[in-house]
């Protein structure tokens, strides 16, 4: 089904009724709670000018949201894989279970797995619940989700495997490692994965009804990626947090934990799997490729982005920066009552995919629907084919895991789901279906381009085939990665 460009609900329209928004928050004109329009405006001019790509982003304040939009073709009821943010959800379960008594941030790791170890070494026996939490666990290197993905037996083996260098709560390592090992551990004191054992105790109460986490080996979570939520949904941790635990008047976590997680340790910018920042005024939640939440406390405010921007320090850097450098001009201490016609213009207008340019090529015809056989490659790519018909045209790949196929509109962007294989430009992520917005055309005479948007992830590829005669060079690339952002070109010829 073709689709146009939709309506997001403007920051200024925004409805009082919240069973509009269909996400339970209640909504505000910006002045309402003390929000400047202009200066939202200017955050999100200065995130243009330097290049970086939101997806989404919401400023809620004093308990409402004031302005809120969506980069067509993201949407407020799609789910946004969030990567390392979802280790401040982690933390959360690891809260709630210790207020119910399951476990104690002073137990050895090791507790929760006797007999997985035959003989220990001294620091892997010190290491604690809280090493873990602090991520001063004695490793002497951080591992990367993207490790241990394509790994299909136990991760908790895989983790005691790991050299344990240094004596635990002497050195920080950033690592996703222990955050899986929490999940684990819950796991093991409750008999469910932390997704089942936060979805009563958490996620319900705040209404957070579409969260999907990735399960690895033993049924557990990765805890420090994997799980995909809302934007909205985001924006309630922050909320959450900045209330002490409360959520409409009910504690859902304990006002020590909040104060716990969120305050520095040993690293001095680190909490419980929370970072804790220079600027008093923030603590906030990160996910690589911009997925933030910030929360301000001094300011009774909590912002959230989206993105796809470089996986680098500096690109991490940046948007910091430039939200700490707008947030007190967004939410100043004396309220504001200014034009709020440019914020809702802008976020009405929002997209990352501009609007298809029809090109076609006499080519077309010729080379529809005949398969192109691969040389051998990297990717065990065995045969691609396009096939045009009407104002769409798809692409079918074949590879070790299947047949997969994609409809690329040529004249609209076209919505649909795909098998597409692709972990390896997508910092190894691999679900068994993917939403994705698709469209195609002729780059050139002989070149036809296609652009899919996966929706629930800030990966968007750009594949083109490039045609001589009988003969046909297959190249993919993606925005944003950990890793390479091109394959091999793939040579292969028609039957």
């Amino acid at each position: 089904m073709a689709l146009r460009s939709e309506s997001v609900i403007s920051a200024a329209a925004a409805p009082r009724d919240t069973r509009a928004s269909g996400d339970d928050l209640p909504r505000c004109a910006p002045h309402d709670v003390g929000v400047d329009a202009d200066a939202v405006l200017a955050y999100l001019d200065d995130m243009q000018a330097n290049g970086l790509e939101l997806d989404s982003f919401m400023l809620a304040r004093h308990g409402s949201v004031a302005a809120e939009g969506w980069w067509w073709p993201y949407r407020p009821d799609l789910v946004h894989m969030l990567h390392s943010a979802t280790k401040s959800f982690t933390a959360t379960g690891i809260g709630i279970a210790i207020a119910e008594g399951r476990l104690n941030p002073d137990d050895p790791v090791l507790k929760f797995f006797p007999g997985r170890v035959r003989q220990p070494s001294a620091n892997l026996d010190a290491m604690t619940v809280k090493n873990l939490l602090t991520q001063t666990s004695g490793h002497e290197r951080g591992i990367s989700g993207s490790a241990w993905r394509p790994i299909a037996t136990s991760w908790v083996d895989e983790f005691f495997k790991v050299p344990v260098t240094h004596e635990p709560g002497t050195l920080f390592t950033y690592s996703s490692a222990t955050s899986f090992m929490l999940s684990a551990i819950v796991n093991q004191v409750t008999g469910e994965s932390l997704h089942d054992y936060m979805k009563p105790r958490f996620f319900d109460p705040l209404g957070i009804t579409t969260a999907r986490w990735d399960v690895g080996p033993e049924n557990i979570n990765p805890g420090g990626n994997g799980l995909s939520t809302t934007t909205s949904d985001f924006l309630k941790l922050g909320l959450v947090y900045l209330a002490g635990g409360e959520w409409k008047g009910r504690p859902v976590l304990s006002r020590e934990w909040t104060q716990a997680a969120t305050a520095p340790k040993f690293h001095g910018n680190h909490g419980y799997h929370w970072w804790v920042w220079p600027n008093p005024l923030c603590y906030s939640a990160d996910g690589k490729f911009g997925q933030f939440c910030f929360v301000f406390p001094g300011l009774d405010a909590v912002l959230v982005t989206t993105a796809g921007v470089p996986d680098n320090l500096e690109t991490r850097e940046k948007m910091h920066a430039i939200a700490f450098k707008h947030i007190v001009k967004m939410c100043p201490p004396v309220s504001v009552a200014d034009s709020e016609s440019g914020l809702a213009e802008r976020v009405h207008n929002l997209r990352v995919l501009p609007p298809l340019l029809p090109r076609s090529s006499a080519l077309a015809g010729k080379i529809s629907g005949r398969t192109f056989v691969c040389a051998p490659n990297a990717d065990a790519v065995k045969s691609i084919k396009l096939t045009f018909a009407g104002g769409s045209c798809q692409f079918e790949l074949t590879d070790d895991r299947g047949s997969h196929a994609i409809d690329n509109g040529l004249s609209d962007w076209i919505e649909g789901e795909t098998t597409m294989t692709g972990h390896y430009l997508h910092h190894e992520y691999q679900p068994q279906c993917m939403p994705v917005i698709a469209g195609g055309r002729w780059g050139e005479p002989n070149r036809f381009d296609m652009t899919w948007q996966f929706i629930e992830t800030a990966f968007r590829d750009t594949a083109s085939m490039t045609f001589d005669g009988d003969t046909v060079r297959f190249d993919r690339r993606v925005n944003v990665n950990s890793g390479a952002l091109h394959r091999p070109t793939i040579v292969a010829t028609a039957t």
